[in-house]
């Protein structure tokens, strides 16, 4: 129940713009460090198990404030309106700068206007690829079936799921643009890779705003280093928005106290009169130039 409270309190606040307030997230990663961690669990074919163990619960939730470009200096909690100075969580190895990520100068400017714009699609209920599932109260689970050869990545806010598959295809020719876009996966020792094309841009890859265009090709690299630690690596490449390619990330945390439940976001998005129309909104965030 109290992960529950906590939860819906916290996308309150998301929906209002506002940053989740650091000691929770603090405090829920020092708990989670606290916890004696078990060994990586695996199938008994000895493939990395990215969920929970047989007859276990349990799901990822974003290790504090995820980011993909670390802020720089002092920035005032009036200019810093989605939170990015908040606790972000253990330090990624290689995660650059805002400063030293590859903008185009159109890209430049599109990030640096959203950060004062607010109302991003995922909480218009819309759904987005790449790392914004993760950065979400309600957590993101994956189920593995290698009977399909397939593995499932559901969103525990908009109850969407995303498919990946494992069967060697490549990537169709002509793809439609789409919010997941079109993911096919493979192992590298324990780490799952998966290649993404296809994606449209009437969502973000974050919740920060980082520009993309269709022309994005992301690969990521998901590594549970132990039980209850996913490490998070993307690597994206878009020569629409970026001079060259570059690779950032973050860590999840494993909740095993609880299973994800039924939170439908339209039914919870109750802050219309904040957000203002549903048409303005999503058109104001899905403008290509300030």
């Amino acid at each position: 129940m109290r992960h529950r409270v906590f939860a819906t309190f916290a996308v309150a606040v998301a929906l209002l713009g506002l940053p989740v307030p650091a000691p929770s997230f603090a405090q829920n990663a020092r708990q989670a460090a606290q916890a004696p961690s078990r060994p990586t669990p695996r199938w008994p074919d000895g493939r990395v198990n990215l969920g929970a163990p047989p007859g276990e619960k349990g799901f990822w939730l974003p290790n504090g404030r995820p980011i993909l470009a670390q802020p720089e200096g002092n920035i005032a909690t009036a200019g810093d309106p989605q939170g990015r100075t908040a606790f972000s969580g253990p330090p990624f190895p290689g995660k650059p700068k805002e400063s030293e990520v590859p903008f185009q100068d159109w890209a430049r400017a599109i990030y640096q206007w959203r950060e004062t714009n607010l109302y991003e699609p995922y909480i218009r209920c819309k759904p987005s690829g790449g790392a914004r599932p993760f950065i979400n109260p309600f957590g993101a689970e994956f189920v593995d079936l290698p009977e399909l050869k397939t593995i499932y990545q559901f969103d525990g806010n908009l109850h969407t799921w995303r498919v990946i598959y494992m069967d060697g295809r490549p990537h169709p020719k002509d793809l439609v643009p789409s919010y997941y876009g079109h993911s096919v996966g493979h192992w590298e020792g324990d780490t799952l890779v998966v290649d993404t094309l296809g994606f449209n841009e009437r969502m973000w890859i974050d919740r920060e705003g980082m520009p993309h265009t269709e022309k994005l090709h992301l690969i990521e690299r998901f590594t549970r280093t132990d039980f209850n630690t996913m490490k998070y690596e993307m690597t994206i490449d878009d020569p629409g928005a970026y001079t060259k390619t570059w690779t950032t990330g973050f860590f999840l945390r494993w909740n095993s106290s609880d299973e994800m439940f039924e939170f439908i976001c339209q039914e919870n998005n109750q802050v219309v009169d904040v957000l203002g129309s549903p048409e303005e909104k999503v058109e104001r965030s899905l403008q290509i130039v300030p």
